[in-house]
C-alpha cells in the first residue's frame, strides 16, 4: 500500500508540474514564472544599454547574488546527499539491518528517492549557477557585437534551473508512504497559488542618459508566446 501511495504521490507533482509548463509557454502571463521572465527580459534589455560605471557594478551584483544564492543551496543538497548515501551504506543503519525484508526494502526505495531528489536538485543549482556566471560573462562584454538575447537566454536559463532545483527540495521534503501523498496534494494546492499571476505584463520604459540629459524612451519588452523559456 505506500508503494500505491508513494506512485500516487508523485504522479500528482508531476501532472501539476506538466501543467504548469503547458501554462508557462503556452499562457506565460497567468503564472509567476512568466511575470519574473518578463521582468527579466526587461531588465536585460536595460542592462544592455549604455550605463554608468556604477550601474554597471549594481547589474553584477545581482547576478553575483543568484550565484551565491544556487552555490549556497548546491552545498546544502550535496551535503544532505552525502549524508543519506553514508546511511544507506552504513550496516549499522537500523533501517536496513533490523525488520522484515519488506521492512528493508521499503526503508532502502526511501532512503533511494531521497538521495535521487537531492542529486537532482543539486544539479539543476549548479547549472544554474554556471547559467549565472555565463551571464556575468556577457555583461561585462556588452561593448561588443554580442547579441543581447544571448544574456537573456543565459538569464532566463538559469532561473529557471533554480525553479527546478526547488521542486525537487520540495519533493525531498515530503515523509514517505500515505502521509506523502497528503503532503502533495496540500503542496500542489499550495505551490498553484504561488504560480498563479493575475498581474498585468508592465509595459517597461527606460530612460535614455546622455551627456547629462534625460529623455524617456519607450521601449516595450512583449513576451512572445513561449519565449518566456529560451532554450
Amino acid at each position: 500500500m505506500e508503494l500505491v501511495f508513494v506512485s500516487c504521490a508523485v504522479s500528482t507533482m508531476l501532472g501539476y508540474h506538466l501543467l504548469l509548463l503547458y501554462r508557462i509557454f503556452g499562457r506565460p502571463h497567468t503564472t509567476m514564472i512568466g511575470y519574473e521572465n518578463h521582468n527579466k527580459l526587461a531588465w536585460v534589455e536595460r542592462v544592455a544599454r549604455p550605463m554608468a560605471p556604477e550601474e554597471a557594478a549594481l547589474a553584477l551584483s545581482v547576478i553575483s547574488d543568484g550565484i551565491s544564492a544556487s552555490t549556497t543551496l548546491a552545498s546544502l543538497c550535496i551535503a544532505l546527499a552525502s549524508l543519506i548515501g553514508a546511511w544507506v551504506s552504513s550496516s549499522a543503519s537500523p533501517a536496513l539491518t533490523s525488520g522484515s525484508g519488506e521492512a528493508t526494502a521499503t526503508a532502502t526505495a526511501n532512503f533511494a528517492s531521497l538521495l535521487a531528489c537531492f542529486l537532482a536538485s543539486f544539479t539543476c543549482f549548479v547549472q544554474s549557477a554556471g547559467c549565472y556566471v555565463h551571464a556575468s560573462f556577457l555583461i561585462s562584454a556588452l561593448g561588443s557585437d554580442a547579441p543581447v538575447s544571448h544574456v537573456q537566454r543565459a538569464v532566463l536559463r538559469g532561473g529557471g534551473f533554480w525553479a527546478a532545483g526547488l521542486r525537487a527540495l520540495y519533493l525531498a521534503t515530503a515523509p514517505w508512504g500515505a502521509a506523502m501523498l497528503a503532503c502533495s496534494v496540500l503542496t500542489v494546492a499550495v505551490l498553484y497559488l504561488l504560480d498563479s499571476n493575475s498581474v498585468p505584463m508592465h509595459r517597461h520604459q527606460f530612460m535614455l542618459r546622455s551627456k547629462g540629459l534625460s529623455a524617456t524612451m519607450a521601449r516595450p519588452i512583449v513576451v512572445a508566446r513561449g519565449a518566456v523559456m529560451m532554450n
